[in-house]
């Protein structure tokens, strides 16, 4: 584990440590403190709003993995978005600060902009592409002239899918041109569920998806160069045979992010970029009625504010039960896992793709626990760990990235691997 100074006595700080996600973020920084105990131990502290929330936190953590040291070996720092000068002095005290707080578009950017300031490196979990491109945008080079990593959405979003294209491009005896990703979230007999706070940065973001469309043409990017044969667009819903279930567009922000990673290597690196779609399953013809009836609902409603506002306040109602106030419970949770399946098409070795059709195809896998508490905990640790033990191998020394291409030359999917996001080749 990298050194701390005094002035910097903690390798993480976890922020929004008493919120749902954090709690669980709280656990896995134990658990991994655990695994390298000694001079090299991990160092960290939690952060929030509450003091007595935050012991609440430890307390309960301590109880769950049966080490009675957290309650008193952990320091508590009182931080808050709104409070700049909080913000500054938890900044100061972390290498890496682990922000949970969300959603990120109404308190993500003071963050991110005292981690700039103060020195510190900053992941999330976040799945908001108006939030990911916007800081991008805003805090690259600044980020950079500081010798700061900003790193987004480094939980479930998205993970598994920009680390699995790479993984699946480095697999491929080839040049590999394009890749379709098939999402299958399986739970027991109570489902699954997800928090309240993933439903207002959905309901949020649907709300306001013209300004992202704006934003991206501020960038002035050119478009990427489609490499082999253009791959044709799929309808909005269809019968996937690779799921045996209705499928329909995955409306999260894996696409937004594979796109600037893809985007980052070909201008960087200049490697081949990969044309990719992203779907997710929805089960069977009841699932996709249910799903066009509240689709058209949520759609009709995000454009009012006396709709968001609703949609709000009764997440669980007008999301069919899949989103709470509450959250998942630990059983819901347990039984959740998921699997994300890549399947790629290319040019093999010696061959051109400028001609002709692609004559090789791939076939990958992502698997791991529950998604959104499980998996992104993992994810987001690990990838904190990452940069505090391979801070050489990230580009240009600061700056802000998606994990893709902060990562690309790390040992990161290694670590995933070993910590329950396992990543294969299966026969296709």
């Amino acid at each position: 584990m990298a050194a701390v100074t005094a002035g910097r006595p903690y390798h993480i700080i976890v922020f929004g440590a008493s919120g749902f996600t954090g709690q669980f973020v709280v656990e896995e920084v134990a658990r991994c403190a655990a695994e390298c105990p000694g001079s090299s131990s991990l160092k960290w502290a939690v952060a929030g709003r509450s003091r007595r929330r935050l012991e609440e936190v430890l307390k309960q953590a301590a109880g769950r993995l049966s080490m009675p040291e957290l309650r008193t070996d952990i320091e508590i720092i009182v931080a808050d978005v709104s409070i700049e000068e909080s913000l500054a002095i938890m900044c100061q005290q972390g290498v890496v600060i682990l922000n949970c707080v969300g959603p990120y578009r109404f308190y993500g950017e003071p963050v991110v902009k005292a981690c700039v300031e103060n020195g510190a490196h900053y992941i999330d979990i976040c799945g908001e592409p108006q939030f990911l491109e916007q800081m991008q945008l805003e805090y690259h080079s600044k980020a950079l002239a500081r010798g700061v990593y900003v790193i987004g959405s480094c939980g479930f979003d998205s993970i598994p899918a920009d680390l699995g294209i790479l993984y699946t491009q480095r697999q491929f005896k080839g040049t590999l041109t394009a890749v379709e990703s098939f999402l299958d979230i399986s739970s027991g007999s109570q489902g699954s569920s997800g928090h309240d706070a993933t439903w207002q940065s959905a309901v949020y973001g649907f709300a306001d998806s013209r300004s992202l469309c704006q934003l991206r043409k501020k960038f002035g990017h050119k478009p990427l160069p489609v490499v082999g044969a253009k791959v044709k667009k799929r309808g909005f819903l269809f019968f996937s045979k690779e799921l045996q279930q209705y499928v329909i567009p995955f409306m999260g922000s894996d696409p937004s992010v594979v796109r600037r990673t893809q985007r980052f290597l070909y201008e960087e690196e200049q490697q081949s970029p990969v044309q990719y779609s992203a779907y997710v399953g929805v089960g069977g013809l009841f699932s996709v009625f249910k799903l066009f009836c509240g689709g058209l609902l949520f759609w009709f409603m995000v454009k009012f504010s006396l709709g968001r506002r609703l949609l709000t306040m009764f997440p669980s109602f007008f999301s069919f039960g899949m989103f709470s106030k509450a959250g998942p419970t630990m059983k819901q949770i347990e039984d959740t896992c998921f699997s994300l399946t890549f399947y790629g098409e290319g040019y093999s070795e010696g061959r051109d793709p400028s001609q002709g059709r692609p004559d090789a195809r791939i076939c990958t896998q992502v698997l791991g626990a529950e998604p959104g508490y499980v998996a992104t905990v993992s994810a987001m640790v690990q990838a904190a760990v990452t940069l505090l033990n391979e801070l050489h191998s990230l580009p240009r020394r600061g700056g802000v990235y998606s994990p893709g291409s902060a990562f690309y030359k790390t040992s990161l999917i290694d670590r995933l691997h070993s910590h329950g996001i396992m990543f294969s080749v299966r026969n296709y």
